[in-house]
């Protein structure tokens, strides 16, 4: 349920960016050269087998970085019939060829985000506790996409190669659920409902395929993570898991 939550975030995400860039018009937004820069995610409490869940959709921060915009989309997810929150996803978007539209002669910088939340961590130079590997499958972004993210970056050769690609890549949101399943099973005993919290930022692309790493580090409640490919032996995603509380095998 988590994930698919997060996936109809992400299709939310491109809707509110449209409607904002309408209001906008100084600025220009092109769909293909958008990025997904970072996703932070606190979850309240374990989602329910069946509910009506209501989304409230904000920006919660947007910055002007000359020639690119960087935007930060909040959606906190409720249940419809009883009103408790369930969990916040805060998507932060990178729009190249979307700044300049500053009409102060500082570029114009927004937020409204706890200082330090979600911040990005360094990761340590030391051996990792442990490390999980993991295979993508050459279909994983058309399977993925089903579940609400149609961005053809995703799907579509031509999308993909104009945005400099050369063929289409996995969704971030999946990397990211690639590492946090890796983290559950190694440090909270396949017990999804330790997670309290969870920060990723994405560093590189993946293309579907490719053989995910991720290597993991314990800092108190806290698992630092890196998540790499394994064909290029490069960085794609790193950040953090908060649990409640670590096993006592740990």
């Amino acid at each position: 349920m988590s994930t698919i939550k997060m996936v109809k975030h992400a299709s939310w995400c491109c809707q509110l960016l449209q409607f904002y860039f309408l209001l906008y018009p100084c600025s220009s937004f092109n769909p293909t050269l958008l990025l997904h820069g970072e996703q932070y995610v606190e979850i309240y409490k374990p989602f329910p087998t069946s509910c009506c869940v209501q989304n409230k959709t904000t920006v919660s921060s947007l910055h002007d970085k000359g020639k690119a915009a960087i935007i930060e989309i909040e959606s906190l997810s409720y249940d419809k019939e009883s009103g408790e929150a369930l969990c916040m996803n805060r998507s932060t978007i990178f729009l190249r060829g979307a700044g300049g539209f500053s009409k102060s002669p500082s570029l114009y910088s927004y937020s409204k985000n706890p200082p330090r939340q979600g911040s990005f961590v360094k990761i340590p130079k030391g051996e990792p506790f442990a490390v999980h590997e993991d295979c993508t499958q050459q279909s994983q972004a058309l399977l993925y996409r089903l579940s609400g993210d149609y961005n053809p970056l995703h799907s579509d050769p031509m999308v993909a190669s104009n945005a400099g690609f050369s063929r289409p890549i996995l969704h971030g949101l999946c990397t990211l659920g690639f590492a946090v399943r890796a983290i559950i099973r190694h440090c909270c005993n396949d017990e999804p409902a330790r997670v309290k919290s969870l920060s990723g930022r994405f560093l590189l692309h993946v293309y579907p395929g490719e053989v995910l790493v991720t290597e993991m580090w314990l800092q108190g409640s806290r698992v630092l993570y890196q998540t790499r490919v394994k064909e290029r032996n490069k960085a794609v995603l790193a950040g953090y898991v908060t649990l409640d509380r670590l096993p006592s095998s740990l």
